[in-house]
């Protein structure tokens, strides 16, 4: 091994580490703090299902747009550190709009801006990686990646209990307060003055890697996936919880319920399930196991039942989407792999807008209930395509 990949490429101490951790905590907490009690919020302000699919998929809708352009952005400055600061300020402006009354544009520009805050999350991952030393790449990304999952269960942890012993806007005020606090945590965050530097986003190459069916492949399933998430936990199952009878408070518990098993799921999967039986199939599980629970939620009950099939959904989506992460870029070699990424997470924020945006429709047209049947179509179209392209043995990777 050389000299070069056991060094870092920014040398970092404890307390620079420390820092790091803090922001990015911070970020995903002011992300995700409103987003169990938005729909609920929404809905007791006496907006329709339709509108409230709208502002739920303007979040994927800003992201397909910002997240390639600040991406290209960041890898010609060479600079992540601003790109930080931007999250941190677009994710407490965010959290401004949603507390102005009136209008449902107000909610609407929120969401969107938070679309903003999300796309320059790889501008945290490219800076992490540089505390690191080459060889400790997938050391690195195993800790940010618990960060997020850490971060996420934070803030929605905080959402329902600040609803219920406050008020709605208590955790928007709340996103407020934990942007700006990541913001002036940030000036600290280490970064050298020449920057951090990669093998760029590309245009040039982006003609190349959208030529690749794996890639392509990938993305459909992963847009398919995030049809998913978005229609469940991040989008209408808040609303199927309270119809259920919960307070904001219980609406917490609906959050860990399918958090921690995501979490779990998602520890499991690259180090222990994919190894042992293959990620085609691990994946091809989940999205089955996705498409039971997603229409078993119009059939719950009681909140116990809720609860269970979010354990389980999950524990699911927590099987697949962490494997075609992996699988997207695995084909392209390391000067075409920023390129690959970009690409593939624009497009899987076609699924964040799809999702929950059509399944507004439907629940408007026919009742919420049918908006999870949606949800499940689209997993077992995501099975249908997978059990396909593995039988005519496409590529390899899918």
């Amino acid at each position: 091994m050389s000299a070069d990949a056991k060094a870092a490429l920014i040398p970092t101490t404890r307390a620079d580490h420390v820092i790091f951790i803090i922001v990015t905590l911070l970020y995903w907490s002011t992300l995700y703090v409103y987003v169990p009690i938005l729909p609920p919020f929404m809905k007791s302000s006496g907006y329709a299902d339709v509108l409230i699919g709208i502002v739920l998929g303007s979040y994927g809708f800003t992201q397909m747009l910002v997240r390639f352009p600040l991406g290209l952005a960041s890898d010609k400055l060479h600079k992540r550190k601003p790109f930080l600061m931007l999250g941190m300020v677009s994710g407490a402006l965010s959290c401004v709009l949603f507390t102005i009354p009136g209008s449902w544009l107000w909610p609407l520009a929120g969401r969107m801006m938070s679309g903003v805050c999300a796309s320059a999350w790889v501008a945290f991952t490219v800076l992490y990686a540089a505390y690191y030393a080459s060889s400790e790449a997938t050391k690195a990304m195993s800790n940010i990646s618990f960060m997020t999952v850490s971060g996420q269960l934070i803030g929605m942890t905080l959402s329902g209990w600040l609803a219920g012993a406050y008020s709605w806007n208590a955790a928007f005020i709340a996103g407020i307060g934990l942007g700006i606090a990541g913001l002036l945590l940030s000036f600290a965050v280490k970064e050298p003055r020449e920057g951090v530097e990669r093998p760029p986003i590309s245009l040039q190459h982006l003609r190349e890697v959208v030529r690749t069916p794996s890639l392509i492949q990938v993305s459909t399933l992963s847009i398919l996936a995030h049809c998913v998430l978005f229609i469940t936990m991040f989008g209408f199952t808040p609303l199927k919880a309270t119809s259920l009878g919960a307070s904001s408070s219980q609406l917490t518990l609906i959050v860990i319920a399918f958090m921690v098993p995501h979490a779990i799921a998602s520890l499991l999967t690259g180090r222990i399930l994919a190894p042992r039986y293959g990620s085609r199939s691990v994946i091809a599980v989940g999205f089955a196991l996705s498409a039971v629970c997603t229409i078993a939620i119009a059939y719950s009950p009681s909140l116990g039942w809720l609860a269970l099939t979010q354990a389980l959904n999950g524990f699911a989506q927590g099987m697949h989407l962490p494997l075609l992460l992996g699988l997207a870029i695995q084909p392209f070699e390391s000067s075409k792999r920023a390129t690959a990424m970009g690409f593939y997470q624009a497009v899987y924020s076609i699924g964040m807008f799809a999702g929950p945006f059509l399944a507004g429709f439907i629940n408007e047209a026919f009742g919420r209930d049918y908006g999870f049947w949606l949800g499940g179509l689209f997993a077992l179209a995501a099975l249908g395509l997978l059990l396909i392209w593995r039988r005519s043995q496409a590529p390899q990777s899918a």
